[in-house]
């Protein structure tokens, strides 16, 4: 095990069916937006499943679906070749690699590399803040992770409705004050938004992260979920927080 952890990295417990997560401190390490993201997409992964997680860093996102889902095969693409390759050995140290796969590819190649309409549902945790074009250090993993330099969120839209089959999905994960330009991307290349939750950091703070989950070729009708609250009145994790990341099921 020791040999798949190299310099700068450790190894994180998830506390889920016995799965480890592969990090490195210095990148770009996974949060509650991750975990959020695949708690709202499991209920939607039907057993057998074709599933596709785009801009998948550390493969955080395949991994907890692997555990929450039936699906049949999870794919994680990331455009980042170390990235991908720290992604690769956590998937190899888990014994997922029958189950999950991670790819080291630029998103906007994915309908040739796979071909179109090839997956039922598809993920995407992406770069939240838009590239202004006066960031440093363009190719620093962090700032990749963070803005859209390698990818916007046309392309992961355009490239998702390439990719899925028709009536599959595609979920996100991202900020309210995109929401407008989400719906109408989705709309654009016919994913019609059909599940949108606002997340809120407590009960008195504004939402800073929202879900929304889109149809293709879907009818019109969208449906808004209850708002989730991140921590309570004492800065503690809500009773729902905490059903989400499964703590105590063990």
């Amino acid at each position: 095990m020791e040999s798949l952890i190299k310099e700068n990295e450790r190894l994180d417990d998830l506390q889920l069916k016995g799965l480890k997560l592969i990090q490195n401190p210095q990148w770009f390490c996974f949060g509650v937006d991750a975990v959020l993201l695949s708690h709202f997409a499991k209920s939607e992964i039907k057993k057998g499943a074709n599933v596709l997680d785009l801009c998948t860093g550390n493969g955080i996102i395949p991994v907890l679906l692997s555990a929450k889902t039936e699906a049949k095969k999870i794919t994680g693409v990331e455009i980042q070749e170390e990235v991908a390759e720290m992604a690769q050995r956590s998937i190899f140290l888990n014994s997922l690699t029958e189950k999950v796969e991670i790819l080291c590819e630029d998103l906007k190649n994915a309908p040739e590399t796979f071909g179109k309409c090839s997956f039922d549902y598809i993920t995407c945790n992406p770069p939240y803040k838009e590239n202004n074009g006066g960031l440093k250090n363009t190719e620093d993993t962090v700032t990749i992770a963070r803005h859209e330099i390698k990818c916007n969120l046309e392309d992961i839209i355009r490239a998702s409705e390439a990719l899925l089959k028709p009536a599959g999905k595609l979920a996100l994960i991202h900020r309210p004050e995109r929401l407008i330009d989400i719906i109408y991307l989705m709309k654009s290349y016919r994913i019609e938004p059909k599940r949108l939750q606002f997340i809120h950091p407590s009960a008195e703070k504004t939402a800073t992260m929202i879900l929304v989950e889109g149809t293709k070729h879907g009818k019109p009708k969208l449906k808004l979920l209850p708002p989730l609250y991140v921590h309570d009145e004492n800065g503690e994790y809500t009773e729902e927080i905490n059903k989400i990341y499964e703590r105590g099921t063990e």
